[in-house]
């Protein structure tokens, strides 16, 4: 696969012209928040000059030098609501109370406009609440019982974040975290669009948030990761507003993509590889552009099958992290042509794998 050169890039916020697998869950929202900076526009700037924005860890974290994280430096609690109220979240759930609150807005839904209850959220999540579990457990094994601190304990568990903005956004839908490897937001977006095929909701909050910290850090060097898949860490947040589209058309909503097939295998199986990678591939339309999360780019056959595709991968940009995907989906579709044809590819070391489909929106208006 071809890498995308910075001149290759454009943002196009345009209309779909709605045509077959497309026309029925479209994307209207986005959000993201990264070591480029909080908001889609440092992003737009990192896939456009194409420089790293990760950070040298400091040698009194490791230890050592030479090691890089995608912390999301630019983020500032503070910016977006009053320090007393911060407090009551971890990391992650800032993260995700924040960007979703972004993405609504992008997506020009706000709580007057929204039916509570056919809105949800789904999110994935790898280490959200780890640094509250690490206070909380601390606390215990110091002091006991009288250690623990029970203002931290409800930000200890991965659906913090996803449960947190519904909470402050008002969204009682369906409410799901998923933490699945590299995948974790993948398999967030797949069940998402279930939830809006099978008429359970009209608007979905779906993408990938993480948090990252020195301890952290120390956990992967301990485990031998630092030089393989926890290389480059990074945190942050990447969601998509996704609707049926009926109903995007009914408020008249600028529709930045359509969403098409999702394919998904949960092993390539020795001996059987390529009927594995056949299973994702083939039967769809040729894609103008495909975007690589978690370990896709480590799978020879996909590179193979796709040798000819621009490619587009945002760890070197702003690290990776288990639920990075969500990250990498924004920055695909702030990247790809108006009507143009896009895949985004994710997979984990043991599985599973998963191909989206989708559509560039058209300038035309409806």
């Amino acid at each position: 696969m071809s890498a995308l050169k910075a001149g290759d890039y454009k943002n196009r916020p345009y209309r779909l012209t709605m045509a077959s697998e497309f026309d029925n869950i479209v994307v209207t929202g986005l959000a993201a928040i990264s070591a480029a900076g909080v908001g889609l526009e440092p992003l737009r700037e990192a896939l456009a000059d194409g420089v790293s924005r990760l950070s040298p860890v400091p040698e009194e974290v490791l230890g050592e030098t030479g090691h890089f994280w995608g912390k999301a430096t630019a983020f500032r609690a503070a910016d977006h609501m009053p320090p007393l109220k911060a407090r009551k979240f971890d990391r992650a759930s800032l993260f995700a109370v924040v960007a979703t609150g972004m993405a609504l807005a992008d997506a020009g839904l706000d709580r007057a406009g929204l039916d509570p209850v056919r809105t949800g959220i789904m999110l994935g999540c790898g280490f959200g609440g780890i640094a509250n579990s690490e206070e909380f457990l601390r606390g215990y094994f110091t002091n006991g019982s009288e250690g623990l601190v029970p203002m931290l304990f409800p930000n200890t568990v991965p659906n913090a974040p996803a449960s947190n903005a519904s909470i402050e956004h008002g969204l009682k839908g369906p409410n799901v975290t998923f933490v699945q490897r590299f995948c974790s937001a993948e398999s967030a977006l797949f069940m998402a669009r279930h939830i809006l095929e099978e008429g359970r909701a009209d608007v979905m909050v779906v993408g990938g948030v993480d948090e990252l910290n020195p301890m952290q850090m120390r956990g992967f060097r301990s485990m031998g990761q630092l030089f393989r898949y926890a290389g480059g860490f990074g945190e942050g947040a990447g969601l998509l507003v996704l609707e049926k589209a009926d109903h995007a058309r009914r408020r008249g909503a600028r529709i930045i993509a359509g969403m098409g097939h999702a394919r998904t295998v949960g092993q390539l199986v020795p001996g059987s590889e390529r009927e594995g990678v056949a299973r994702l591939l083939d039967g769809q339309p040729a894609a103008e552009l495909v975007s690589l999360s978690g370990t896709a780019a480590d799978v020879t056959l996909l590179a193979e099958r796709l040798s000819d595709v621009p490619r587009l991968e945002i760890a070197p940009l702003t690290g990776r992290s288990l639920a990075m995907g969500g990250l990498a989906l924004v920055a695909h579709l702030l990247t790809l042509p108006a009507g143009a044809n896009g895949l985004h590819l994710a997979a984990s070391p043991e599985g599973p794998y998963y191909a989206f489909r989708l559509r560039g929106g058209d300038p035309v208006q409806p």
